[in-house]
């Protein structure tokens, strides 16, 4: 008896990989396109997370009532039931900050002699200064703050907009994140996960060097032709289940073979930057080819311009407790040292591109640091979810704005308060996305972004 082929054997079946192909294309395109229902103003996002939660009070907020008041004892509205991670409101004092401040640009801007590359673009940035959040923690809060829930299981919200609107990118993954610091920020993978989206949405991590995806070559002795038809059969034969698989699942099972083949030619030109001139380098900062905050910049731009969606750089080290290596001395200088040249350079080099308008850069952390001072070996500052500060850049926000007022000892909003759902409501909103219609089934209920909750701040946008 002859024997036949698996390919024929496939074949014969009725399975073709062409048909595939164009099914995944057209589902990856359209079946996100509702959601688009809005003039979109901006087609990607940069997100600079700096994990650990950053001090507005030395970066951005100087409130002369906190200096005059340094080592009082608060006001019993900002301690009385208060919770706190780790003050004791019985004994917490003011604490004002040791860093000088002067005002940038005609928008007036204050930023602090930390950052002295952002003072220079403050007029290119729009200034959320009355963020609040609900987790007081840095695990639940980074959840919180991307995926708008804090716990484990919701989707990212580069997995949302991935879902939403697609990718532009035909050889890259659509959501990319890259990470820099001392170790990853806690939370994990979660941060960027698809939770109960289709898988192909969740972000891939890229690692640092020359090989940023494990397992992306072939192996030796493996040509295109013998890896191209191990793909195609392993295709058909995930179609076969079908049925007893959830069809998602198989198509981002598809989906992910096809794309590593693409990066297979694709990554390794993206992440080579050495056709970058000297000027662009030392623009960003990049002393060397080793791993860095500034290097992640460059590649985020050089993502953007190749379709990539979302991009989402995390830096770690943010913590600024009372502890010598993570208190507001040397440790934070060395932080801002590591990231304000290139944040700066990004919107820089973005703008002159041409690129700012429909690309939004988003700059902060999961929450912000109390006006209180925290003493252990050293003095810091606690977790603090009541007001914090992060900026936005191009993608359709309003340039040198600043949005949002707190008290005089910057502890609460008392004015134009942003919620993070309403941040998230926004950012869809500038992506042409309606945050109310972007919606997704699971155990029997529509899940959103933003839950049942998130208004659209269009005082935001230009």
């Amino acid at each position: 008896m002859r024997r036949i082929a698996r390919r024929e054997f496939l074949r014969q079946g009725g399975v073709g990989l062409g048909s595939i192909a164009l099914y995944h294309l057209l589902g990856s395109h359209v079946s996100g396109s509702p959601a688009r229902a809005l003039a979109p103003r901006a087609k990607s996002v940069i997100f600079l997370f700096m994990a650990g939660g950053p001090s507005q009070f030395e970066l951005f907020e100087p409130k002369e009532t906190l200096q005059r008041l340094d080592g009082k004892t608060p006001p019993s509205s900002t301690t009385d039931g208060k919770r706190f991670a780790f003050i004791d409101p019985a004994r917490a004092q003011l604490l004002g900050t040791r860093r000088s401040f002067s005002r940038h640009g005609e928008s007036g801007a204050p930023v602090s002699e930390l950052l002295p590359h952002t003072a220079r673009i403050v007029d290119d940035l729009c200034w959320v200064r009355g963020l609040e959040t609900n987790e007081i923690n840095h695990g639940p809060a980074k959840l919180f703050m991307n995926t708008g829930f804090g716990q484990f299981g919701r989707p990212s919200m580069g997995a949302w907009v991935s879902y939403g609107i697609g990718s532009e990118a035909d050889d890259l993954p659509g959501f990319i994140v890259l990470q820099s610091g001392s170790r990853g920020p806690r939370g994990g993978s979660p941060l960027w996960g698809s939770g109960f989206l289709p898988p192909r949405h969740q972000g891939t991590p890229f690692r640092s060097g020359h090989e940023p995806v494990l397992n992306l070559r072939s192996p030796q002795g493996t040509d295109d032709d013998r890896q191209r038809d191990f793909f195609d059969t392993v295709a058909q034969l995930d179609r076969l289940q079908i049925g007893e698989v959830d069809e998602s699942t198989i198509e981002s099972r598809i989906a992910n073979y096809e794309l590593a083949f693409r990066m297979q030619t694709s990554t390794p030109e993206l992440v080579d930057v050495a056709d970058e001139s000297d000027e662009v380098r030392k623009l960003y900062g990049i002393e060397d080819d080793g791993p860095s905050f500034a290097r992640n910049c460059l590649l985020a731009r050089r993502m953007i311009e190749r379709g990539v969606r979302f991009v989402q750089l995390y830096h770690a080290d943010w913590d600024h407790h009372g502890d010598p290596d993570n208190n507001l001395g040397e440790p934070l200088e060395q932080r801002c040292r590591e990231v304000d040249q290139a944040s700066a350079a990004l919107v820089t080099d973005l703008k002159r591109r041409g690129l700012l308008d429909d690309t939004l850069v988003i700059w902060g952390g999961e929450f912000g640091r109390t006006p209180m001072g925290e003493v252990r070996l050293a003095i810091g500052r606690d977790h603090h979810i009541d007001a914090f500060t992060m900026w936005m850049a191009g993608g359709g926000t309003k340039p040198g704005f600043s949005y949002g007022v707190t008290d005089d000892i910057g502890y609460s909003v008392v004015d134009e308060k942003v919620h993070v759902h309403d941040l998230h409501a926004t950012i869809l909103h500038l992506l042409g996305i309606d945050h109310e219609k972007l919606t997704y089934r699971f155990q029997g209920r529509d899940f959103r972004l933003t839950d049942v909750h998130g208004k659209v701040l269009h005082q935001l946008i230009s």
